[in-house]
C-alpha cells in the first residue's frame, strides 16, 4: 500500500479488498459445497438404482458393474450358515443388512447372521471392505417412510462421503454374492476437490492482511509519537521523517516546520544578543576610559563595578543562548580526565575542591594449574570513562555546579560514577543553607538563592547546567547529602 495515500483512501481500499477476499472465499465455499452435494446426491441415486438392479427389476445403471463370485456352490446353504465371501488381503469389514417386507415397515441393521430375515421378506446383505476405516452406518436414518432402495442409497451416499475406494459385495435374498464396482460414484477419483478448507484459509489470510495493515498504520503513528518524546540527544536529527499515510506526513511536516521556526527564533535571539554585546563593547570601553579619569576612587570603583556587571550579564545571556543552539560538534572524550583536570584547576587556585576517585573494578580470576584457589585483580587505568559529548559545554556545566557549591557552601566534593549506559557526576557542598525545594526554584532563569546579595552571579548557572544535561540525554537532580546539598549530573554514554 502506498505510503502517500491518505487514511480515508486506504480504509476504502482495504475495506474493498477485504470484501473482495471474503466474497471470493464465500464463492469458493459455496461452489465446493454445491459440487459435493451433487456428488453425494449422484451416489445416493446410484444406490437406489442399484437396489432395483439387484432385484432384477431394472438394468444396472451406467457406471456400475455387478460381477458374480465364482466361489459359490450353494448360495442358500451358505446364507443359512452365515458365511460370507472370502476377501483376499483382508481389511476392515463393515456388514449391513437391509430388511424389506411386504408391508411398510423397514429396518436397517448393521451385521448379519444365520437365519436373519426369516419370515420378514427379502434381505439385502452388504459387505464393505476398506483398508483404512469402518463406516459409521449406525447413524444412517431408517424408518417407516424410507424404502429399502432409499436405505441402500443412504449407504452409497455414506461411501461417497469418504475417500477410501472400498470393495462392496452384495447378496439379495438367496441369490449369490456379487461384487459391485462403483468407483465412478463413490471412489476417490469421482469425488470433487474439497475447497472449503481453502476458502477458510483464504478468508483468514485476507482478515490477517487487513488487520496487519491496520496495526502497521497505527504503529507508525505510535512510533513517531515515541520518537518525539525522546530527548534530542547529541547528533540528533535536525528534522524528522516517518513513512506512512498522508496524514502522518502532514504531521511530520508541521513538526519540522515548528522546529525550524523555533531554531530560527533562537538564532535570531543569539544574533541580536551578539550584536548588542558587540555594540556595547565600544561604549563600555569609553566608559572605562572615562572612569579612569575620575579622581574619586570610591566613585571610580563603583562605576567600574557597574560596567563589569553589565558586560558580565550580557555574556551570561549569550552563554545560555549558545547552549540552546548546540553549535559545538560532539566527540568522544575521557570524562575522567575532564573532571580531574577541572578539579586540578580549582586546586591550583587554592579553592576547597576535592575529587573522590572511583574504586578500581575487581575481577574474579579463575583457578590455575598451580593453585587450587582463584585470585582477584583490579582493572588498570582507574576505569577510564569514555563518553560522546560536547566538551566545552560539559566543562561549563561542571564549572557552574562547582561554583554554586562554593557560593552556597564552604567546599565542594566531586565524584564520578559510571556503568555501561550512564555516567553520573556528583558535586556535593558543605554547609549550604538551601534546601532541595529551594534549589529547584533556582533552576529557573535569573533566579538566585537566599544569600544572593553576598555573592556574584546572574541566576543562569543552573539553567545552563540543566540545558546541557538534556542535550546529553540526561537530567540534573538535587538531593540532601550527608554534609550539605548534592547535585547529580546524569548523562548518557554513547
Amino acid at each position: 500500500m502506498s505510503g502517500g495515500w491518505d487514511l480515508k483512501t486506504q480504509a476504502r481500499l482495504w475495506i474493498f479488498a477485504g470484501f473482495a477476499v471474503g466474497l471470493g472465499a464465500a464463492l469458493v465455499w459455496l461452489h465446493s459445497a454445491r459440487a459435493w452435494d451433487q456428488h453425494l446426491a449422484r451416489s445416493q441415486m446410484a444406490g437406489v438404482l442399484l437396489y432395483q438392479a439387484l432385484q432384477g427389476e431394472a438394468p444396472v445403471p451406467a457406471g456400475l458393474q455387478l460381477q458374480a463370485l465364482s466361489s459359490q456352490s450353494d448360495a442358500k446353504a451358505s446364507l443359512l450358515r452365515g458365511q460370507r465371501p472370502e476377501v483376499p488381503g483382508g481389511g476392515i469389514v463393515t456388514e449391513i443388512s437391509i430388511l424389506g417386507g411386504t408391508g411398510q415397515e423397514l429396518r436397517l441393521e448393521p451385521g448379519f447372521g444365520p437365519g436373519l430375515g426369516a419370515g420378514v421378506g427379502t434381505v439385502l446383505r452388504l459387505m464393505i471392505v476398506s483398508d483404512r476405516l469402518r463406516y459409521g452406518v449406525a447413524g444412517l436414518h431408517s424408518g417407516q417412510r424410507q424404502t429399502a432402495a432409499q436405505q441402500l442409497g443412504a449407504v452409497t451416499r455414506q461411501l461417497a462421503r469418504h475417500c477410501s475406494d472400498p470393495l462392496v459385495f452384495a447378496q439379495y435374498g438367496d441369490r449369490g454374492w456379487r461384487q459391485v464396482e462403483g468407483a465412478s460414484y463413490w471412489g476417490c477419483q469421482a469425488a470433487p476437490p474439497d475447497l472449503r478448507l481453502l476458502a477458510v484459509i483464504l478468508a483468514a489470510v485476507g482478515l490477517a492482511i487487513v488487520l496487519s495493515q491496520s496495526a502497521e498504520t497505527s504503529a507508525r503513528f505510535g512510533a513517531f509519537a515515541r520518537l518525539l518524546r525522546q530527548p534530542r540527544l547529541l547528533g540528533g536529527p535536525e528534522s524528522y521523517s516517518a513513512p506512512g499515510p498522508a496524514e502522518l506526513q502532514e504531521i511530520v511536516s508541521a513538526v519540522n516546520d515548528h522546529l525550524a521556526g523555533a531554531r530560527l527564533q533562537i538564532e535570531k535571539r543569539a544574533m541580536v544578543l551578539s550584536a548588542v554585546s558587540h555594540d556595547l563593547g565600544t561604549p563600555a570601553t569609553r566608559l572605562r576610559l572615562r572612569a579612569a579619569l575620575i579622581q574619586d576612587q570610591t566613585l571610580r570603583h563603583k562605576l567600574e563595578a557597574d560596567i563589569d556587571s553589565m558586560t558580565g550579564m550580557i555574556e551570561s545571556v549569550l552563554t545560555y543562548t549558545r547552549s540552546e543552539l548546540s553549535l559545538e560538534v560532539p566527540r568522544q572524550i575521557s570524562l575522567t580526565a575532564l573532571v580531574e583536570a577541572l578539579v586540578a584547576d580549582y586546586q591550583d587556585l587554592d579553592r576547597p575542591v576535592s575529587y573522590v576517585r572511583m574504586e578500581p573494578a575487581v575481577v574474579q580470576g579463575a583457578q590455575s594449574l598451580f593453585s587450587a584457589r582463584s585470585g582477584q585483580g583490579a582493572l588498570p587505568d582507574a576505569r577510564r570513562v569514555l563518553v560522546t559529548a560536547r566538551p566545552i559545554l560539559l566543562q561549563r556545566a561542571l564549572t557552574n555546579l562547582v561554583d554554586n557549591a562554593l557560593k552556597y557552601g564552604r567546599r565542594a566534593v566531586v565524584r564520578l560514577d559510571a556503568n555501561a549506559e550512564r555516567a553520573v557526576i556528583t558535586v556535593e557542598d558543605e554547609g549550604s543553607e538551601l534546601t532541595v525545594a529551594e534549589i529547584q526554584e533556582v533552576l529557573a532563569p535569573f533566579q538566585r538563592g537566599a544569600n544572593s546579595s553576598a555573592i556574584d552571579g546572574f541566576g543562569l548557572g543552573l539553567t545552563i547546567v540543566a540545558t546541557v544535561a538534556e542535550q546529553h540525554g540526561g537530567t540534573l537532580r538535587f538531593d540532601q547529602g550527608s554534609l550539605g546539598l548534592r547535585a547529580s549530573l546524569d548523562i548518557q554514554r554513547h
